[in-house]
């Protein structure tokens, strides 16, 4: 089958099948309703065109080269199906309507897919969540390990992240939901379309309130390649820290052989390929927004042939988002976190170290002073390659005399962790809250 608009019509053939017959045949009905069409007519057409959908579906017809686009395709073939009746197919209506419809009705259902892929990366980040409450791990600012947290809390700051885009998706489909069929070429028609009813039909909220802006508007798809880029560039950062935690020096966690590949000469490799797909696709996202942005810069009003160019920027980077949540979550559900290695790891970076000034000042030591001592603390335990709890009690009082036995209890994982209970901190009573919140949402939506 020869491809149109920009090598998308095998992949999308549903779509477009779909788009077509519900920005024709209901306005056929339409304009039988308002007495422009006969009813003979508009039964013609109606059958014309449901013939044409089912031979596109079945194959048996090819969308050819020979035609523009697919409106000329449509009306070619229904002339040579139904005769002087098909001629009146683009009556009160515009190609350039019609393409502003199509790709609403597109943009609408590919958000609808977006959103479906990104309620589905939630729900497995939950479940990781509700899975770690108690698996300790370094919390990192500067690549530098800072102070104790757990897995899940460090899985619910990306869940806030696609959260967020979940919720911008919702903006974008409220803010688009508005029908441009029935503005024309720009300047609306003199047949008496009922509009409102055109935009019931196929349920948007209502008709578009400016023929010029309705033809010209190309907001709603930079609004979503923005979008999309926004959820691009969460996945690139997750996809970073998955690609440290899988390095030799890390080993937080084992990504399935589904998911990663060898090297061809080095047999002790496992490579994080999805990851770094992922990460490097994200600037492909990038440049379809760009691209969009510069080509609208300088249009003037209203319908420019430069905006043919929105489809395959858009197709491309709506593609090549889903497969990339879709991969990114499957690599997700099924990679295997090493809960040993993690605390270990915390240990030996000193996250503790914040608490072991806070043991001190809670024992009479002014803040500056317990800055010093703990210091002191970790440069001992550097050079004897320890970590804060291998001390002895008698390595601590050599340093300070305030340390007693219940410095072990003070700077332990979890009390570190489970110390910090305000709302949005990692302690265990704090996330059981938002975990409840997360699960609330998800039960909503």
């Amino acid at each position: 089958m020869a491809q149109l608009w920009g090598g998308r019509f095998t992949k999308e053939t549903d779509k477009l099948v779909y788009n077509f017959n519900a920005s024709i045949s209901f306005d056929k009905r339409l304009l039988a309703k308002q007495g422009i069409l006969t009813e003979e007519e508009k039964e013609q057409i109606i059958k014309g065109l449901e013939s044409i959908r089912t031979d596109v579906e079945n194959g048996t017809l090819e969308i050819t080269e020979e035609y523009e686009d697919i409106h000329s395709f449509v009306e070619a073939n229904l002339i040579d199906r139904i005769g002087d009746a098909g001629k009146k197919l683009h009556t009160g209506r515009s190609r350039n309507d019609q393409v502003a419809l199509d790709m609403k009705l597109y943009t609408r259902d590919e958000i609808l897919e977006l959103d479906s892929l990104l309620k589905e990366m939630l729900e497995v980040l939950l479940k990781l969540m509700k899975e770690n409450l108690e698996t300790y791990m370094p919390g990192f600012t500067h690549l530098q390990k800072a102070q104790p947290i757990t897995l899940a809390h460090h899985m619910g700051a990306y869940f806030e992240m696609f959260k967020r885009d979940r919720s911008r998706m919702k903006d974008i489909y409220k803010r688009m939901n508005l029908c441009p069929l029935g503005s024309g070429a720009l300047a609306g028609t003199t047949y008496p379309l009922d509009r409102e009813y055109t935009a019931e039909l196929l349920d948007f909220d209502g008709p578009t309130l400016n023929s010029m802006d309705s033809v010209s508007d190309r907001d709603y798809l930079i609004e979503l390649l923005s979008a999309m880029s926004t959820i691009m560039m969460h996945l690139s950062r997750f996809s970073e820290e998955v690609i440290i935690w899988n390095t030799n020096e890390y080993k937080f966690v084992e990504i399935d052989d589904a998911y990663s590949t060898g090297s061809s000469i080095m047999p002790q490799k496992k490579n994080p390929d999805i990851a770094e797909l992922v990460r490097g696709k994200t600037g492909r996202v990038y440049g379809a927004l760009m691209s969009m942005l510069t080509t609208m810069k300088g249009l003037p009003l209203a319908y420019n042939k430069d905006m043919q160019e929105d489809k395959e920027f858009v197709f491309d980077a709506i593609d090549t988002t889903k497969g990339c949540l879709a991969l990114f979550t499957g690599m997700l559900k099924t990679m295997k976190f090493n809960s040993a290695r993690m605390e270990e790891s915390a240990k030996h970076g000193f996250t503790n170290a914040t608490d072991a000034a806070d043991y001190l000042v809670n024992h009479g030591v002014p803040f500056r002073d317990a800055h010093g001592i703990v210091g002191r603390l970790v440069l001992y335990c550097i050079d004897k390659g320890i970590a804060l709890d291998d001390m002895s009690l008698e390595e601590f009082r050599a340093i300070s005399p305030v340390f007693e036995e219940d410095i072990y209890d003070a700077i332990s994982m979890k009390t570190c962790v489970e110390m910090r209970n305000t709302i949005g901190a990692p302690g265990k009573a704090a996330m059981e809250k938002v975990i409840r919140a997360e699960e609330e949402y998800l039960a909503a939506e």
